[in-house]
């Protein structure tokens, strides 16, 4: 396009000029020359089309192989972005599947678990199945905080199913310590009402009536409980109603407050299985620190004594010391007499006897009966 226009100009000017110049002279001189001029233009043309085209050519290439190497980039960062997306994309799918697994295998564990809540629902329907529920589930509380009972149930500080002097049993008798005491436990389960009370399906006036039965059923227990198991000289003022249903509990607690306060007033403590666990790991903690400090009262008395014989052994090893002492000074003194001695000996072995009488009698005498002195002192 931009060529033709070029074309154009040229031609108007040339014709332009071939009007003036015709009009000033019509010479056949200026006739050649501007046919001359036409010709060099003409050719000026053809170099400046074909230098155009092959500018034109070598920047259309240079530009081909630019795009074709951008593009060519852009194909890998295409191709590498795909590659990792897949491969996220393949691992996120792996992991789908195995949470789907696991979600199965789950459901599977949760069909089963609703199957035997449903069987364990059946058999607390039962008054007697329940109380053996509680009593199981007190005595593996209690195996957990203090250790198993022996085979006729009792322990150093726990005995299951004891016999109190009033003919009853309890569940368990606690031998706390002071000034706790010796405490019983019995295990309640007062279940019936509190369903009906619970369940939606009812009415609202049928569920109110289910939840003064309720509270009636769990005060009944509680002056069992206050009347059986608490004996003035036999066992502590206060006794535990143990509910092996944390749901028990957490109803009584939240929505009625008046069955603690009668229960208080009665010395009945309500505890639920995390209330006992955590009373009786305290109970444990404390008899824990009494044996601790009684180990510590009988070292402590025994490195009293232990003290003392230190004192002795000091006493006879000093004794002993000064004893050693004298007989090695005295070692050393008849070791010096027996040099003198020795040398006197020698003397006598060495020197004449008569001049040695003559000269040295009397001092021989004097010195010899010093020496003797000594020895002998």
């Amino acid at each position: 396009m931009l060529e033709y226009i070029i074309i154009g100009l040229l031609a108007l000017v040339i014709i332009l000029l071939i009007i003036i110049l015709v009009k000033n002279n019509g010479s056949k001189d200026m006739i050649e020359r501007m046919g001359r001029l036409e010709v060099n233009i003409n050719k000026e043309i053809a170099d400046f089309k074909i230098n155009f085209s092959k500018d034109l050519r070598g920047d259309f290439e240079g530009l081909v192989q630019k795009i074709d190497y951008k593009l060519n980039l852009i194909n890998e960062k295409v191709n590498s972005r795909l590659d990792e997306n897949f491969e996220k994309s393949n691992k996120t799918f792996i992991n789908v599947l195995e949470r789907l697994n696991k979600i199965d295998e789950a459901q599977k564990k949760i069909d089963g678990l609703s199957s035997e809540i449903v069987s364990l629902q059946s058999v607390l329907t039962d008054k007697k199945t329940r109380g053996t529920f509680g009593e199981v589930n007190l005595e593996y509380i209690l195996n957990n905080a203090f250790g198993p009972a022996s085979t006729n149930g009792r322990n150093n500080i726990y005995s299951i199913q004891h016999k109190l002097s009033n003919g009853y049993i309890a569940d368990c008798l606690l031998y706390a310590p002071a000034p706790l005491g010796t405490i019983a436990i019995d295990s309640k389960f007062p279940l019936e009402n509190y369903q009906r009370m619970v369940d939606k399906n009812r009415s609202r006036e049928e569920r109110l009536l289910f939840e003064k039965n309720f509270v009636s059923d769990v005060k009944k227990h509680i002056n069992a409980i206050s009347e059986k198991y608490i004996i003035p000289g036999e066992t502590s003022d206060e006794a535990i109603m143990f509910l092996p249903a944390e749901a028990l509990f957490a109803e009584i607690n939240a929505y009625h407050p008046e069955l603690i306060n009668y229960a208080y007033e009665r010395k009945v403590w309500i505890t639920g299985p995390t209330t006992l666990i955590s009373t009786l790991s305290i109970i444990s903690m404390i008899l824990k620190n009494m044996e601790r400090d009684k180990y510590a009262l009988v070292i402590h008395t025994e490195l009293d004594k232990l003290g003392v014989e230190f004192n002795r052994y000091k006493e006879r090893w000093d004794k002993l010391s000064k004893s050693v002492k004298s007989v090695n000074q005295s070692l050393d003194e008849l070791h010096t007499t027996t040099e003198k001695i020795t040398k006197r000996f020698q003397s006598i072995k060495n020197v004449d006897v008569d001049k040695l009488h003559t000269n040295e009698n009397t001092s021989y005498i004097e010195e010899g009966e010093r020496e003797d002195e000594t020895i002998f002192n």
